[in-house]
């Protein structure tokens, strides 16, 4: 049945007045617009719901039966509509968040801290996840959104470009490459490599372009997270090649870390499911934590231990 809101509101007003020409000034129509919408709610149910006379207007059985119903359930949808549309100006709750290791580790602080002074009533939830399980999560609807790693597939997903940071070459100190000022991807060529796993968003990009400048190389290791890939350069089992991000110098060590020439970038994102916009309030976690990845990508990078 094709039944409006506005013939229910109509029809209640009649039977309430019964009279039409006081049940248009209650709505606000005239009275064969009052005539007309009662007429049509009539023929969608399939059944007369007032008998008029010149005097009056007198409800049937089934007439009755819907008025007696009809106050309570637009009450209720009335009611409905008014805390949904609270949720717009709403300054208090919790947002979700999925976010890649080394987002979570070096990026995501930042953004709890800036949430925390900015938006006090807002508690934001992190889920550190590897970089399937966390588009997963937006996928699954666990979290109002992630923070990621371009991914090799995001036609069901809302993106928005954060930040692009360029891949370094991590080395000891004492390494020959360590004596220039940046390194180019062919110098790579034959080296033993020390790498993020294919859990991280970032080991397809890196693989990607070692393959772009013809550098074939022995992956040694391949490990979850970077502390433990810089432990392993330390121990001389090879060098790696790692998101700019990543690079601090609390985690670097005994390690410097160099540019890498042509330059090779990987995006940071948001995401969140196509045709499902996040609450006004992950809106918000959504544009600070833009805002603060901005203000780090302005930053002057540190490359040196």
């Amino acid at each position: 049945m094709n039944i409006s809101l506005r013939q229910l509101r109509v029809f209640l007003a009649a039977a309430q007045e019964r009279n039409f020409s006081r049940a248009g000034q209650a709505v606000g129509l005239t009275q064969p617009a009052v005539s007309r919408s009662i007429l049509e709610l009539e023929s969608q149910l399939g059944l007369k719901l007032l008998d008029r006379t010149t005097r009056e207007v007198v409800l049937t059985e089934a007439g009755q039966s819907l008025a007696a119903r009809l106050p309570r359930v637009l009450d209720e949808l009335d009611q409905t509509l008014l805390d949904v549309q609270g949720l717009a100006s709403a300054r208090r709750g919790k947002v979700r968040v999925a976010s890649s290791p080394t987002l979570s580790a070096n990026l995501m602080p930042t953004c709890i801290a800036a949430c925390a002074a900015q938006e006090p009533d807002i508690e934001l939830v992190l889920l550190d996840r590897v970089q399937q399980d966390a588009l997963d999560s937006v996928r699954g609807g666990e979290v109002d959104f992630g923070v990621v790693i371009e991914p090799s597939s995001c036609d069901d997903l809302t993106v928005e470009t954060i930040l692009s940071e360029p891949f370094v070459l991590v080395v000891p100190q004492n390494h020959a490459l360590a004596r220039s000022a940046s390194v180019a991807w062919s110098d790579l060529q034959g080296r033993a490599l020390v790498l993020l796993d294919h859990s991280s968003g970032s080991r397809r990009l890196i693989d990607q372009a070692l393959t772009d400048h013809g550098v074939q190389a022995t992956v040694a290791q391949q490990l979850g997270h970077p502390t433990t890939v810089f432990r392993m350069v330390e121990a001389g089992i090879g060098i790696s090649v790692m998101p700019m991000l990543s690079v601090t110098p609390g985690s670097l060590g005994a390690l410097v870390a160099l540019p890498l020439l042509p330059r090779v970038e990987r995006r940071v994102m948001l995401v969140h499911r196509r045709n499902r916009a996040p609450s006004p309030l992950a809106q918000r976690v959504w544009r600070l934590i833009g805002e603060v990845a901005r203000e780090a990508a302005a930053a002057p990078p540190e490359t040196t231990a």
